[in-house]
């Protein structure tokens, strides 16, 4: 590969079904990871996120220095930072007490801010830009602010809106169904619909976790967490394997200022 082909080569994979198969059940497996450590081990939220947030960050770095797309790098951070999210969350809105209203309400202004001072600083948010360190570094802490978000807004929905963990899994399911109509069917920026489905992704996966690992009593199946994080992870590894998984490209230098 010459200099020119790396400077349009992403390290991050392409945005494929299976891109977004494997991000639900990564999601799904941050949910019932974090919770394992947290709760069944009861490790507490600030302790878990401290665990969680060492491998992240030491990910992270990994990635921004690796000279090319690693499909299992990439996919580790992705869960490493989906478990941290779901940690952080419930600390913010359990143990610092301001609640899912509150805290999905913060969360999301830090998304928004994460994106805005990502276009100011670089021109673009779109992922087919993410090939310098600066990019990746916005990538990725974009990225951890949304699946923090993702545990606040789950829990929102499922506790405070009433809907239980199933009622939240099909709301976030069927908003996921509608962004797909609006890439099918609109001309819709599909930087703003890749970022809306990224974020609705975690939300999903924190409600079908909790779906499976919670009591029967508070509407769950009261699956064991470390049995259900074991399963997910190898599904998720067995579909890394399946699934071809190719770096996303730059399409040659079209402006990417959405």
């Amino acid at each position: 590969m010459t200099r020119d082909q790396r400077d349009f080569v992403t390290k991050v994979p392409a945005v494929t079904l299976g891109f977004w198969i494997i991000k639900i059940l990564a999601t799904t497996l941050g949910e019932t990871g974090g919770d394992t450590v947290s709760m069944t081990w009861e490790m507490g939220y600030l302790a878990s996120t401290a665990i969680f947030v060492v491998p992240l960050v030491l990910l992270v770095a990994w990635q921004i220095a690796a000279r090319r797309f690693h499909s299992f790098l990439y996919w580790a951070t992705i869960i490493a930072s989906t478990t941290a999210g779901t940690t952080m969350a419930d600390f913010a809105t359990r143990s610092l007490g301001i609640g899912y209203t509150g805290g999905s309400a913060l969360l999301l202004a830090c998304v928004l801010g994460a994106l805005g001072l990502w276009h100011a600083a670089l021109g673009s948010v779109s992922v087919d830009t993410v090939r310098s360190p600066p990019a990746e570094g916005f990538y990725w802490l974009t990225i951890t602010f949304s699946q923090t978000l993702g545990t606040a807004l789950g829990d929102w929905a499922a506790d405070d809106g009433g809907l239980g963990y199933a009622g939240g899994a099909m709301l976030f399911g069927g908003a996921l169904a509608g962004l797909a109509l609006l890439y099918y069917r609109t001309r819709t920026s599909r930087v703003a619909l890749f970022w809306a489905a990224f974020i609705l992704t975690r939300p999903l996966g924190a409600t079908v976790g909790d779906f499976l690992d919670k009591p029967l009593a508070k509407g769950g199946l009261d699956f064991s967490r470390p049995l259900a994080s074991a399963v997910l992870a190898a599904a998720i590894l067995v579909l890394i394997l399946v699934i071809p998984q190719r770096p996303g490209t730059h399409p040659g230098g079209a402006s990417q200022g959405e």
